[in-house]
């Protein structure tokens, strides 16, 4: 995690948390003179509804107006993680053991940098990902991007 997200998950965190949401991670991308920081938040018991994002939006706007850790123009949104929701922490893919899972990495490992498969499991800082009957580890720390990849039957 790059000192840029930690310092924003280290400031919006208690302020989802506080409203009784789960923070469930953020993405934070620059395009130039602008950027957009997207909040994602969830709630297992109840769902995510509009109001909810229109709430902690409202909150978050506002202790980022206090706190001003983007120097730039930037576009809030806060949403829920969904169906195809990204993976932040080793927990969450903890959580989701057995589930299908697609993965970027920030460089090559065994010449890929795409994985496509299921969820083994987490050791140590590596996540087990089992791609055509083939285990990888991959290091949690050269991860880019990962989302659970719906099933639909």
């Amino acid at each position: 995690m790059s000192a840029k997200l930690k310092q924003l998950e280290d400031i919006l965190r208690p302020v989802v948390e506080g409203l009784g949401y789960e923070f469930w991670g953020i993405e934070f991308r620059s395009h130039g003179h602008h950027s957009k920081l997207r909040v994602f938040i969830d709630d297992a018991e109840n769902g995510i509804a509009i109001d909810d994002c229109e709430k902690v939006s409202r909150q978050v706007s506002g202790v980022m107006d206090v706190e001003d850790p983007i120097q730039t123009e930037y576009t809030l949104e806060v949403s829920s993680p969904g169906m195809d929701r990204p993976l932040f922490r080793l927990e969450q893919y903890e959580a989701f053991i057995g589930h299908k899972v697609q993965i970027k990495l920030r460089m090559a490992f065994e010449g890929r940098r795409k994985f496509l498969g299921l969820i083994k499991g987490v050791e140590g800082d590596d996540v087990v990902v089992v791609v055509d009957d083939h285990e990888y580890l991959l290091p949690f720390d050269s991860i880019e991007k990962a989302n659970i990849v719906p099933v639909f039957e």
